[in-house]
């Protein structure tokens, strides 16, 4: 083992660097590794908090390695397609351990009907690709999260921009009745998540799909936001139809508004997380906001 890489105290490989720690999951990520005694490195272009060791860095840097300290053990919560063309600087550095964040958009929207969102779940498939091919050549233990719909009270874009559409129009409207099936999982609970992933030998050169606490329908996932937001829910069906319609009309308002969105609160967007309990004890919470 080299003298600068030891194992601390909470079961992880020290030095530990964070790709990505102004994300959702990374205030939590920092708080809890800080919280078993590590203080990690944090990459980003822009410093996470005031009491953070940062490193003021770009993932398609090409002298990377000549900005980064010794590391052993990285989180990348940076979108998987930036971590690539980073890791020969990261395992040059001394990286061992990898734990990456992708998305269970990989396999949700690959038959999209928006050519973007095609792209997007290509982009994922190929990024996780070479992130294991890689891995596997250079002796870098692996493993790959791919959570569902991620909420942060208040700083998401899913969650959070329904309970922004609620406080501004009061009435939420639904494509149809809203019985697609939704999994919505908790951004703290992704970080303590990736730890325990991390620290288990049962999930190395592994991928595992992070769901919620519970599953439920569209239209009960709305019901929670409003309760989030201590109001009577004041949801309205609407045929498809005109959904598409209403969608069309706020496009200007809502640049990332598109047809897909109504059509997918009819569908069931379900993983299995029952591999992810079993071999790092994931157990996230109920789905229950408050804003």
């Amino acid at each position: 083992m080299d003298a600068e890489t030891l194992p601390s105290p909470s079961g992880l490989t020290s030095p530990v660097l964070v790709l990505g720690a102004t994300s959702l999951i990374g205030e939590f990520l920092l708080a809890r590794l800080n919280a078993v005694g590590i203080t990690p490195i944090s990459l980003s272009r822009r410093p996470p908090s005031d009491d953070v060791c940062w490193v003021d860095g770009d993932l398609a840097d090409p002298n990377l390695a000549g900005e980064l300290p010794p590391i052993a053990t990285v989180f990348s919560l940076s979108p998987i397609w930036l971590l690539p063309q980073a890791l020969p600087a990261l395992k040059a550095r001394g990286m061992t351990r990898l734990v990456a964040f992708s998305s269970t958009s990989r396999f949700t929207k690959q038959d999209s009907s928006e050519a973007s969102e095609r792209a997007v779940a290509k982009a994922l498939a190929e990024s996780e690709a070479k992130v294991e091919a890689f891995c596997a050549e250079h002796g870098v233990a692996w493993t790959i999260l791919r959570p569902t719909l991620i909420y942060l009270e208040g700083r998401d874009a899913n969650v959070s921009r329904l309970a922004g559409l609620i406080r501004r129009f009061k009435v939420l409207p639904l494509s149809g009745k809203g019985e697609g099936l939704r999994q919505p999982v908790h951004a703290d609970d992704l970080a303590g998540g990736a730890i325990a992933a991390a620290k288990a030998p049962a999930a190395r050169d592994k991928a595992y799909d992070l769901v919620g606490g519970e599953t439920l329908t569209y239209r009960t996932m709305a019901e929670r936001i409003y309760a989030g937001l201590g109001r009577r829910p004041a949801i309205l069906p609407l045929p498809a139809w005109l959904f598409r319609l209403l969608l069309t009309l706020a496009k200007p308002f809502y640049p990332g508004a598109t047809a897909t969105m109504g059509d997918r609160m009819a569908q069931d967007l379900t993983f299995d997380d029952a591999p992810a309990r079993s071999d790092f004890g994931w157990a996230p919470r109920e789905f229950r906001p408050r804003f």
